[in-house]
């Protein structure tokens, strides 16, 4: 168990060893030289790492937004965090040993599906796995279910997940990417098809956000990272402001507050500028790369990668998303309690990096219209689904706690109203 604990902790749930780890196999399978398949190995763990370090710095600089934001207007409530969920399983309910294990169960249950059915996807985005593994864990134990058995269903229902979930987002990452190279593995793919048939009803294909065409004095707004400060700037500086100098201190030393929200804004762009070259670069290598392992384990088999890969093919979606989504989350916050629900506060990173993707799928389906309003429609839905999920949550002992990632609170809903009535009336 030592042993597995090991691999799962130090290799698996690092993504860019295990991308890395699969661009060696696949190099290999087709017999590269030695030479290449270091550079390509070598190549994949740097734009994975470069995608990561991007991320990172969005992550930091959200992080502060969202805390002069909760400030700034007051609000209170909960948290979507499936990372507390996570360590609250692990260490108070004791059950690391079961996550581990129906983790990897995920990833065995994935590959049988891709090998012997025509759903090709093999999942690579090995966090979302993880807490996909804690979710089905949790859940499961609280059903009734503990040791193989816990293991196996929490295996069978996550890899129907990583198999399902690519294969039903493909059509549309097809008309996004204009082929099939890739897949998307995230697991908010429930919110991106809401989002798509949204678009489909209210948008216009015919216009893209990514045709908008500017006034002449206004074409730099064109350049991506212009556009994504236009935005981000005035957001953080008037939110700071709302905080006030006091709180704002907290976090800028001896910098101005405002000027200190002006530069976590351009820190967020600097993030977004790391992370599309990072998926730039990481794309040039793991997809030839696993062509390998497609003619030797999976034949045809396609990768489904965390969603960032997709944010070049609509730079301009992908803000739209992230202020429509936020713009829902916010109506959200306040209309869901009246319906007895718990208040759940925007997440940022949520709103960013899955907003931003469901402006993507809006934009593909129903043009710049589909994407903003879709997206808003879309910022409702995912703040729904948390909130539904407190009150399972709240039953187990989780006090005001609920978690992130549409797709992994729809397999917590799948085992609290579904599989664990059915084993309690075995």
């Amino acid at each position: 168990m030592g042993v597995v604990n090991f691999i799962v902790q130090n290799i698996l749930t690092q993504a860019s060893i295990t991308i890395a780890l699969i661009a060696l196999l696949g190099l290999a399978l087709q017999r590269k030289s030695a030479g290449d398949v270091i550079s390509g190995t070598f190549k994949t763990l740097l734009g994975f790492l470069v995608l990561s370090a991007g991320s990172g710095i969005i992550v930091l600089s959200l992080t502060y937004f969202g805390k002069i934001f909760s400030k700034g207007f007051g609000m209170q409530g909960i948290v979507p965090s499936i990372e507390a969920i996570n360590g609250q399983a692990m260490n108070t309910l004791h059950l690391g040993n079961s996550i581990a294990l129906t983790f990897l169960s995920i990833f065995v249950v994935n590959i049988i599906i891709a090998r012997f059915t025509r759903w090709k996807y093999i999942f690579l985005t090995g966090q979302a796995i993880l807490w996909m593994a804690t979710m089905t864990t949790v859940f499961g134990s609280f059903a009734g279910l503990s040791g193989i058995s816990l293991i196996v269903v929490g295996g069978i229902v996550g890899g129907i997940f990583a198999v399902g979930m690519p294969a039903i987002a493909q059509p549309i990452v097809r008309m996004i990417t204009g082929s099939d190279d890739i897949a998307l593995g995230h697991f908010c793919t429930v919110g991106y098809m809401f989002t798509a048939g949204v678009a489909k009803l209210v948008g216009d294909k015919s216009k893209s956000t990514e045709d908008l065409k500017l006034p002449k004095g206004f074409e730099f707004l064109q350049d991506t990272y212009l556009s994504v400060g236009l935005v981000m700037i005035p957001l953080y500086i008037i939110t700071a402001i709302f905080a006030g100098p006091k709180f704002g201190a907290q976090f800028s030393g001896n910098v101005n507050y405002v000027v200190y929200a002006f530069l976590q804004a351009v820190q967020f762009v600097v993030g977004v500028y790391v992370l599309l070259s990072g998926v730039r670069l990481l794309l040039g290598e793991i997809v030839p790369a696993f062509r390998g392992i497609a003619l030797k384990i999976v034949p045809d088999a396609i990768p489904a990668l965390d969603c960032p890969v997709l944010f070049p093919y609509a730079p301009n979606a992908v803000t739209i998303g992230f202020i429509g989504t936020t713009i829902g989350s916010v109506l959200a916050m306040f209309i869901l309690p009246r319906f007895g629900l718990a208040m759940i506060l925007p997440g940022m990173l949520t709103n960013f990096f899955a907003g931003g993707t469901a402006g993507i799928f809006g934009n593909a389906v129903g043009g710049r219209r589909g994407a903003v309003i879709a997206t808003i429609a879309h910022g409702f839905f995912i703040t729904l689904l948390p909130a539904l999920l407190v009150v399972s949550f709240n039953k187990m002992g989780f006090i005001n706690a609920t978690a992130t990632d549409v797709d992994t609170v729809t397999a917590a809903l799948l085992y609290a109203w579904i599989i664990s009535p059915i084993l309690k009336a075995i």
